[in-house]
């Protein structure tokens, strides 16, 4: 039987939420199947039930052991299996949700709101973005500008909220500034790369405001943002996923910004990796530490990107070339990075006994790492069962060190297979208070200290150790995190870490990161009132409250990259 909606929350004259009624009393999570809520029609005019299979449910409960639920993984419907067809309809939060997933009546949702509204920056009378910090105590050096990364978890809570027209208008006006010429000195950038950020330009003159976009070449570093096309295509995708509307996205202008960003990542050099090359600085770890080659970060979120445009881009002509390219792409980068990135107990003993010097097709130490070339903390990080995705991989190089973003858009974009994300989640479990600690999430862990800091940084006094990207703990990751649990089915990860959350972040006024071993410090140079610090809660909070907002974000594993077969190249063939 349905329910009638009930609205969690409601809008003051002021545009302010209130919170509307108390939220239910926590309960368990082995009384809700995460798989029946994930599998809707896509429809605007929804009514959503309670579904309560206990049978189900006990595959996913909190007592199953890991190995247990990899082990039955094939034969059990996942979380997420359902994903591309999962919609998520306006004013969702509080509706009929299962009671086992609300957190305490004490919620600090209505503040987050209230801060997140303050943040939306118009353009001739319209909300276009939101702007990074708030926070007027220092010089706003760029946080007072929209960045297209940054934007992503306000768009997904704007979303999630029923509200799309502020992501349509940011939408569309970086495919603008995609548009314009772009000029570093004397060097132009393809057509193809996507703003950093941009600003809204009030003229007294002509009493009229202009938009003025960064591409790079201001800066800290003057490195141009690799990320930020990626991160345009995902969010057209889960603007077109979350509102069912697709003539956004079929529309020319999309269609070319699209083609523009893919002919930049699918050109073709003298890479012999399917992998994307990049310089340090080009992603949300911003300045340099060490992440030059090619970092999981980007490499997930390349694979997610092609993954959203196979959806988006229309079979035309031009479309269907662009759609041959990105599987022959996906079936290559699938296979490297679940090859060759991938690290666990077996894997780090292989590495342990590499040989080197090892030449022709048949060697086993592909990259000719060094064994000695191992980190001593590797060894006691790492759990009898679980793994992760590491940093870098590159000739004679790899980067050991274990970075959130990369390994939760990796189970979101099914990069990671069933069983691997299964291991990804095995290992924050296994190594919480080094991961997560007294405020969510570690960026990356473990830190660069000493001699190894001082000329992997450059001296960087901003990434001393355990502060900023040097291992500082970032709120903002609450929201790749909760979505990683829930499509995992483990959210108990998510409410375990929202809940040290929210003890904090109202108080401290929502800093950008905090500093620390344990995150126990807000950061020495973190800007308070932090926009994605905000947004991330709010969406890690609401995606808890209501699992099937997971399919805005999350896609569906793809059957055709299963144990994908690698073709060698005829230079191969003896």
């Amino acid at each position: 039987m349905s329910t009638p909606p009930i609205d969690w929350a409601h809008h003051n004259g002021n545009g302010n939420l209130k919170s509307q009624d108390s939220l239910c009393a926590v309960a368990e999570f082995e009384e809700f199947d995460f798989s029946k809520v994930l599998d809707k029609p896509r429809t605007l005019n929804i009514e959503r039930q309670r579904s309560c299979d206990e049978r189900s449910m006990s595959e996913l409960s909190i007592g199953l052991s890991p190995r247990l639920l990899a082990s039955k993984l094939e034969n059990f419907p996942r979380p997420g299996e359902h994903l591309d067809h999962a919609f998520s309809p306006v004013h969702k939060s509080g509706l009929n949700t299962p009671r086992s997933l609300l957190l305490d009546s004490h919620s600090i949702l209505p503040e987050a709101w209230e801060a997140l509204r303050r943040s939306l920056v118009h353009f001739r009378g319209e909300p276009v973005g939101t702007i990074a910090a708030l926070d007027n105590s220092d010089e706003n050096l760029n946080y007072d500008q929209v960045f297209v990364r940054d934007f992503v978890p306000s768009a997904l809570a704007f979303l999630m909220h029923g509200e799309p027209d502020i992501v349509k208008n940011f939408l569309l006006k970086t495919l603008r500034l995609q548009s314009w010429e772009k000029k570093i000195d004397r060097f132009h950038l393809a057509e193809g790369v996507m703003p950093a950020s941009f600003k809204v330009f009030h003229d007294p003159v002509r009493n009229r405001e202009t938009l003025i976009a960064d591409f790079g070449e201001s800066a800290i570093g003057r490195v141009a943002p690799v990320d930020s096309g990626f991160w345009w295509i995902i969010l057209l995708r889960a603007y077109t996923k979350s509102t069912g509307d697709s003539s956004l996205a079929d529309q020319p202008e999309c269609q070319k910004g699209m083609r523009l960003i893919l002919s930049l990542c699918l050109s073709e050099g003298f890479d012999t990796f399917p992998t994307l090359l990049c310089a340090d600085g080009c992603c949300m770890i911003d300045r340099r530490m060490g992440v030059y080659g090619y970092p999981i970060e980007i490499q997930a979120l390349f694979f997610m990107a092609l993954r959203c445009a196979m959806l988006l881009l229309k079979p035309d002509a031009e479309g269907k070339e662009f759609m041959e390219r990105i599987a022959k792409r996906l079936h290559a980068l699938s296979y490297h990075m679940r090859s060759h990135f991938w690290l666990d107990l077996k894997q780090l003993n292989d590495i342990y006994r590499f040989k080197t010097e090892e030449y022709s097709h048949t060697a086993v130490n592909k990259f000719n790492v060094i064994p000695d070339s191992l980190p001593d903390w590797i060894f006691d990080f790492m759990p009898h069962h679980g793994g992760y995705f590491i940093g870098n991989v590159s000739p004679a190089r790899m980067d050991f060190r274990w970075f959130c973003l990369g390994n939760c858009i990796a189970i979101l974009s099914c990069l990671a297979t069933p069983e691997q994300s299964v291991a990804i989640m095995d290992l924050i479990e296994s190594r919480w208070e080094e991961l997560i600690g007294e405020m969510p999430v570690k960026v990356c862990y473990p830190a660069l200290e000493n001699h190894e800091w001082r000329i992997i940084t450059g001296c960087d006094p901003k990434n001393t150790r355990w502060s900023y990207h040097n291992g500082g703990s970032w709120p903002v990751m609450l929201w790749f995190l909760s979505a990683a649990a829930i499509k995992t089915g483990r959210p108990q990860i998510a409410k375990r870490a929202l809940q040290i959350a929210e003890a904090r972040l109202l108080k401290d006024n929502w800093p950008e990161y905090y500093d620390g071993t344990h995150g126990r410090y807000i950061g020495k140079q973190a800007r308070k009132c932090q926009t994605w610090s905000i947004a991330g809660y709010l969406v890690a909070r609401m995606m808890l409250d209501d699992p099937s907002h997971l399919g805005i974000i999350a896609l569906e594993e793809d059957r055709q990259l299963k144990d994908p077969v690698l073709k060698r190249s005829n230079s191969w063939t003896l």
